[in-house]
């Protein structure tokens, strides 16, 4: 077993920094790089067209129609979902509510997808 105090006492004054510089840069590349900022809109693309963008700030439904069937999309105190789909998973409506920039749902079957955007996209394209 492992003796925390025994390790401590072996560790030379470079291991320290070393480990000090490590978690040091763990911690910048956590706050500068996770995307964590709430999402203004979200996307609704429908087959490989942009069926609307909706504002998360007003509460409604949305009755799509894709290959197989109608699909409702939720939106309500700024966060998006699926409610309801004919695909036999379901794994889109199980996915929950999506709130954050950058969060995407996707039916696949039905060929209908949400994403939630920001003042800025962390990424360049998305491609599914």
């Amino acid at each position: 077993m492992l003796n925390l105090k025994s390790l401590h006492k072996s560790l030379l004054l470079g291991d320290k920094l070393v480990l000090l510089l490590a978690m040091g840069l763990v911690y910048f590349l956590f706050v500068n790089l996770w995307s964590n900022s709430a999402a203004a809109k979200v996307q609704i693309r429908l087959a490989d067209k942009t069926y609307a963008t909706y504002s998360l700030n007003q509460q409604r439904e949305i009755h799509l129609h894709g290959p197989l069937g109608e699909t409702v999309i939720g939106i309500a105190h700024g966060k998006a979902r699926f409610v309801k789909s004919p695909c036999t998973g379901q794994y889109c409506v199980h996915q929950g509510w999506l709130s954050k920039a950058g969060q995407v749902a996707i039916c696949l079957p039905n060929q209908i997808s949400l994403e939630l955007v920001g003042a800025s996209k962390p990424y360049d394209t998305l491609n599914y």
